[in-house]
């Protein structure tokens, strides 16, 4: 297993961070890692997802919608051709920070015979598009 998490301080509220989290059209507008997302956002969907890692070139996955907590978390889970090879279960959360503003959570959970041989570019060009992405959100989520 090999676990990502970033995080970052938006000054803005829960309820306007969510509300760009989960309008998926737009996130090709706003978001430089997480090129596309379509699908239903409801638990045991699959969606269509087409990721764009700094340096790398881009991939589509279809996860399934593991969680959907208001204003809380967005969770799937995808895979690399069978379960068990290499497995990526990916969270949003969001939490309450200081004067009103809101903490995000970023991260994922890798699991699978594969993760040692994707380690370097995990830890690598992911890490650096989920920072991209939290500062695109921060951004988007603070203009006024």
């Amino acid at each position: 297993m090999h676990h990502l998490h970033t995080q970052i301080q938006i000054s803005a509220p829960i309820e306007r961070v969510w509300s760009l989290l989960v309008d998926l059209p737009a996130h090709a507008r706003w978001n430089p890692f997480v090129r596309s997302i379509e699908g239903p956002l409801a638990v045991g969907q699959t969606l269509q997802v087409a990721i764009q890692p700094p340096g790398s070139r881009g991939m589509r996955f279809q996860p399934t919608v593991l969680a959907v907590h208001e204003g809380r978390e967005l969770r799937w889970k995808g895979k690399l051709l069978v379960a068990g090879l290499f497995d990526g279960e990916h969270y949003f959360k969001l939490e309450a920070g200081p004067a009103g503003g809101t903490v995000f959570h970023h991260g994922e959970l890798f699991s699978g015979v594969l993760v040692p041989l994707f380690r370097r570019s995990l830890d690598g060009a992911t890490q650096q598009g989920f920072v991209a992405m939290n500062e695109a959100l921060k951004r988007e989520a603070e203009k006024p």
